[in-house]
């Protein structure tokens, strides 16, 4: 469920990209606190059932790839506070941020996608292992979800990376973007 919450918090920018900046900036990043959220409550029934069915904790490629997706979404999501809403960052840092955090984002739905692809298996492979060479329903059922999964990835990622979707300048928003070149900056509120 997570997945998909933070899919739909990567595509906030494109689907609202005629709001108010400010906005927008304040919903995605709160779509992704409850990415978070969710992600921690999964994190804590997974130790919880683990402990309860008496199952090792963090030995599969799984259980790795999914607490570093963890650690680095955190991550991600406390430098964009950091550098987008906390009014600390200068123009010219959240600039260079800017295509680093977006970068990131991808990488982590493609981290997160992955994880849950691994899950999938792993979970088809203690469970219905001798029937699933013989396409069990669930085996189909749980391939089905692992496709659309990566083909929902990819429709994000590639609406994310066109620039018709790109949320258009807006001139009353310039001085607040992070391309806006600031006196400072050598740039005028004139020049692009």
């Amino acid at each position: 469920m997570a997945i998909t919450v933070v899919d739909i918090a990567i595509l906030v920018y494109r689907v609202f990209r005629n709001e108010v900046k400010r906005n927008v900036k304040l919903l995605h990043a709160v779509i992704h606190l409850l990415a978070l959220v969710i992600s921690i409550i999964g994190i804590v029934a997974v130790f919880d059932f683990h402990r309860a069915a008496q199952i090792p904790d963090l030995y599969s490629l799984h259980s790795w790839c999914g607490l570093a997706t963890f650690i680095f979404f955190c991550f991600q999501w406390v430098m964009g506070l950091l550098f987008f809403l906390f009014p600390g960052a200068s123009s010219w840092l959240r600039a260079w941020y800017l295509p680093l955090h977006v970068f990131c984002g991808l990488v982590l739905l493609v981290l997160a996608i992955g994880t849950c692809l691994l899950g999938i298996t792993e979970k088809l492979l203690f469970s219905i292992m001798p029937t699933y060479p013989q396409f069990a329903p669930e085996g189909v059922l749980a391939n089905i979800l692992g496709v659309l999964l990566v083909c929902f990835g990819v429709l994000v990622g590639y609406v994310v990376t066109r620039e018709e979707y790109r949320r258009p300048p807006n001139p009353e928003e310039e001085s607040l973007s992070v391309h806006f070149k600031t006196l400072t900056e050598g740039g005028s509120p004139t020049t692009p």
